[in-house]
């Protein structure tokens, strides 16, 4: 069940919408399954609806009135609640939705158990799976009822609900989830033909222009260069800047007037402050490598830096491990900006649902993800070329990444971040499956003569023994074999990449041990070559230190 909460200071108004059966079509058979002395008076089974509906406001206004008289009332003096069970839960009687609105109003302080002063209030049914909780909040005694964190603790009594009813368990969230579209968004949105509303577009937006932006000053010259994006900065009287607030040309209020969202009302860590804070925390990718006069590949360094979050998760302070997982969501929030149309639909999805993992009550110590930050921003003068062979190892490592943080996030018993990562995962898996197949299959293509291929099945099996059968069957290995000769023509030592790939990380939670190998194997090789001296050094502690393989298998 799911319970949302707001305050208002029209009780006519809202008793009106609860009884409409025009204009909201969804409402059917309107009534009264509880109130407050079990007595209020219901226009849904009046004959005289308008007097009855007149009586009931009345008399949910009485005390509003009294302490109005004395100065005490309060100004938002509606409390309404709305609390909807999931579609697959069985329809539940009138008495039993009547038992969970007493139980509610209970818990949240509104009238709370054998409190004779408790508020009025009435519990409106017009549907069959949901009900409205109607309150005014001034007691018996005429002060102001105390409901604070009403919505916390209205979310406790319904998971409590929910088990001693039978019903499905809701996956409840921390509130550090983005503020949902309200209906009347839904609606403007559908009636405009639009697939997202203002809040969600602007929400992508801004996402996606800090996974690129360098700088908090960056950012807001990106943001304001946004086509059909309204942007206002604010300052403080030092000249530096308080916030920012968005809207989209042609989305205006009654007044017609822009809709502006702060960055917090898009999404809480969408905040200038939090903007800043993440902005600050970046290294930037080095134009060389050291040694090198080659520029080095963007999606190697960002796949190299994803690679290590796992570990980041499973050894590092909790405040450490949440910072990675923000850094690896600007990652997935980039990606749209730089792959084929093609692969688009797939990955945006895939950042949608990540956006929830991202968040959680745990403060994140930006400095510790600084080089995959920077790593990310390298990826924007990087569009997909070529045979897209540096997306595909990314999208293969960011599964695994995303598999980590969902158990990061179990761990933690954060359910929706959870639900949000699994989410992104199958988005992120298609997509993979897309970029990797004209990679892989152009390798295969290139795959090595016989003898070629028993030498580096040797090397599998003395380099990988409680691999080598799973990666000799797997139908990459032939792109592997590929990947592992074209490193060897490049001047490197098969053997010596083959035991760096399997050192980088384990290979035990890879879906296609040789895929993942592969993806290791071509950016490793795509570093600088080793000196002559270097190789021969690496030759010879090779043969050292491999006693297990046989001079002839050496030379093959």
């Amino acid at each position: 069940m799911i319970a949302k909460i707001s305050s208002g200071k029209d009780t006519a108004g809202l008793i009106r919408y609860l009884f409409d059966t025009k204009r909201a079509t969804d409402h059917t058979d309107p009534h009264l399954v509880a109130s407050w002395d079990g007595f209020a008076p219901d226009p849904g089974r009046s004959d005289d609806f308008a007097a009855t509906k007149k009586l009931l406001v009345a008399d949910l206004d009485l005390r509003v009135k009294q302490a109005r008289r004395l100065g005490r009332a309060p100004e938002q003096h509606v409390w309404h609640c709305s609390i909807r069970a999931a579609t697959t839960d069985r329809h539940l009687s009138d008495e039993e939705w009547a038992h969970i609105a007493r139980r509610v109003v209970a818990a949240t302080g509104i009238a709370p158990q054998d409190d004779p002063d408790g508020c009025r209030w009435v519990a409106v049914r017009h549907a069959p799976d949901h009900i409205h909780i109607a309150a005014t909040k001034v007691r018996g005694d005429l002060s102001t009822a105390r409901h604070w964190n009403d919505y916390l603790t209205a979310d406790r009594e319904l998971a409590k609900i929910e088990e001693e009813y039978g019903l499905h368990q809701v996956v409840r969230g921390d509130r550090t989830a983005a503020k949902r579209p309200t209906r009347a968004e839904q609606e403007k949105a559908r009636r405009a033909g639009k697939a997202k509303t203002s809040r969600e577009h602007l929400r992508t937006t801004i996402r996606q222009l800090v996974s690129i932006a360098t700088s908090p000053e960056n950012f807001l010259h990106l943001l304001d260069g946004v086509e059909g994006v309204l942007i206002d900065v604010q300052h403080f009287p030092s000249g530096d800047v308080r916030g920012y607030k968005v809207a989209l040309e042609g989305d205006t209020n009654a007044a017609d007037e822009p809709i502006w969202f702060s960055g917090a009302k898009l999404a809480p860590d969408l905040s200038f402050p939090k903007i800043a804070e993440r902005l600050t925390a970046i290294d930037t990718a080095p134009a060389t490598e050291p040694g090198s006069r080659r520029r080095p590949n963007p999606w190697h360094q960002a796949t190299a830096a994803a690679e290590r979050i796992p570990h980041h998760l499973d050894h590092g302070d909790d405040e450490v491990a949440q910072a990675h997982i923000a850094a690896l969501g600007e990652a997935i929030d980039i990606l749209p900006l730089l792959v084929p149309s093609h692969l688009r639909p797939q990955l945006q999805k895939a950042a949608t649902a990540f956006e929830r993992a991202t968040r959680s009550r745990i403060h994140a110590q930006q400095d510790h993800a600084r080089a995959l930050r920077g790593a990310i921003r390298a990826l924007r003068t990087a569009p997909v070329t070529g045979d897209g062979a540096g997306l595909a190892m990314f999208l293969d490592i960011a599964v695994l990444v995303v598999l980590a943080a969902a158990r990061w996030h179990q761990v933690h018993r954060h359910d929706q971040q959870v639900a949000a990562a699994h989410q992104a995962l199958v988005h992120l898996q298609a997509a993979y499956h897309q970029a990797a197949a004209g990679p892989l299959t152009a390798l295969a293509q290139r795959q090595p003569p016989g003898r070629s291929m028993e030498r580096h099945a040797q090397r599998i099996l003395v380099i990988l023994p409680d691999h080598a059968q799973q990666v000799l069957d797997d139908p990459a290995w032939p792109a592997l074999a590929a990947a592992l000769t074209e490193a060897e023509n490049a001047g490197h030592d098969p053997e010596q990449l083959l035991q760096h790939a399997a050192r980088l990380r384990t290979l035990d939670d890879a879906r296609s041990t040789a895929r993942t190998l592969t993806w290791r194997i071509q950016r490793l090789a795509a570093r600088q070559l080793p000196s002559d001296q270097a190789r021969a050094a690496q030759t010879s502690t090779s043969v050292a230190a491999r006693p297990g393989l046989t001079a002839s298998a050496r030379h093959r």
